[in-house]
């Protein structure tokens, strides 16, 4: 049983991966928690954050594209909403490729709704799902990483959970519990590499439970990256949602014998509303974690700015700002010509943008989407969502 740890920040092989590769990006999210920035018609992960003039979006399709060898390896889920965006910021992703949900049933029928597909012309690939809006530094490290995870589910058959070391006490991650240490390396290329049988997840923990977590020294943040042979993940479905998957699989073949999706649109909007972390993870038992650090972030709120951009000053600002007496705080505004003049605050979040001001503690940005809410059961506020 392979017990050696992985060695970070080696380069990895230029070659594609070994197996028969798709990476799947989910790209249907709101991004309710960057609101005013981000919009119901430009939520997050079609923005860009930093100063590499390259979207959320395309970051993570820059990342994939090495590992899957060309832009035909890559597909991408998302709403009917955002399925112009995605064209236009992935222009070489071949059309069919892109995978439009009738409606955001979250993760587990987006996850199902591809692997069928991929099942359709690859049924022996192995399948990755990335988030479309996280952040990643060592691009070189992410990489090196997946193809342990790739490697790994497909001589174990195992669904591979990519977990990140922790760096501080976050309620606003999942965690994954590492149990045993299984076999590890990479047969193809030689490199040794340490995964663990996964005991449980929870999910976004109080302070203290996040703290003792971090002492603990046995845990992960679970960082939404999965992979695994599409096979597996199937059987998996079949096995703990076997309603789900028999309304979504039955819908997908009614429609291959047509030229519409009319059996999809009409039974999407019925299927449970359920993420792949409670609809399969939690419940198999063939789950494994591969420990990592490779510079990420998910980006969920307006804190992680300032882990984004934070320099040697008290305050992160993007834009013009005065302040007075003002420390710990993120101002933000989209608009070069406006100024946010601020006093006597501490530990705020301050943001100008799309005709709306907002104004939150930074330990209360996790509400933010509760006010979205109230938008949205507003019609004469509705716009501002």
């Amino acid at each position: 049983m392979q017990t050696t740890p992985p060695i970070l920040g080696s380069t990895p092989s230029p070659q594609p991966a070994a197996a028969q590769f798709v990476a799947v990006i989910l790209a249907g999210g709101s991004g309710e928690r960057f609101w005013p920035l981000s919009r119901r018609n430009r939520p997050k992960q079609f923005l860009t954050l930093d100063d590499s003039g390259r979207s959320l979006l395309q970051a993570t399709c820059d990342r994939l594209v090495e590992l899957c060898g060309e832009p035909e390896g890559l597909m991408v889920v998302t709403g009917n909403a955002y399925r112009s965006q995605v064209l236009e910021q992935l222009p070489d992703m071949p059309l069919e490729n892109l995978l439009v949900e009738p409606a955001a049933r979250d993760t587990a029928p987006a996850v199902l709704y591809a692997a069928l597909r991929i099942a359709r012309t690859q049924p022996d690939a192995v399948m990755g799902v990335f988030p479309a809006d996280h952040r990643v530094t060592d691009a070189p490290t992410f990489s090196r990483v997946v193809r342990q995870a790739i490697a790994l589910a497909e001589r174990s058959g195992q669904l591979v959970t990519i977990g990140i070391t922790p760096t501080f006490p976050a309620t606003g991650y999942g965690y994954i519990q590492r149990g045993e240490v299984m076999g590890g390396g990479n047969e193809d290329s030689g490199e040794e590499f340490t995964a663990y049988t996964v005991t449980r997840f929870t999910e976004k923990p109080d302070s203290e439970t996040a703290q003792g977590f971090l002492n603990d020294g046995g845990y992960a943040w679970n960082s939404g990256i999965f992979v695994w042979k599409v096979s597996a993940i199937l059987d998996a479905f079949r096995q703990h949602q076997p309603e789900l998957y028999g309304q979504l699989s039955g819908a997908m073949e009614a429609d291959s014998h047509g030229l519409t999706q009319r059996a999809l649109r009409e039974i999407f909007p019925q299927l449970p509303k359920i993420s792949i972390d409670y609809a399969i993870l939690e419940k198999s038992d063939a789950v494994s974690v591969i420990p990592a650090e490779f510079g990420w972030d998910d980006l969920g709120d307006w804190n992680a700015l300032e882990r984004l951009l934070k320099g040697e000053g008290e305050n992160v600002a993007v834009g013009r700002h005065v302040g007075l007496d003002t420390g710990g705080a993120i101002l933000y505004t989209t608009n070069g010509d406006d100024l946010i003049a601020t006093i006597g605050l501490e530990d705020v979040v301050v943001v100008r943008a799309n005709e709306v001001t907002l104004v939150v503690r930074k330990d209360r940005t996790q509400d933010i989407k509760r006010v979205v809410q109230q938008l949205k059961d507003h019609p004469d506020l509705e716009r501002f969502v």
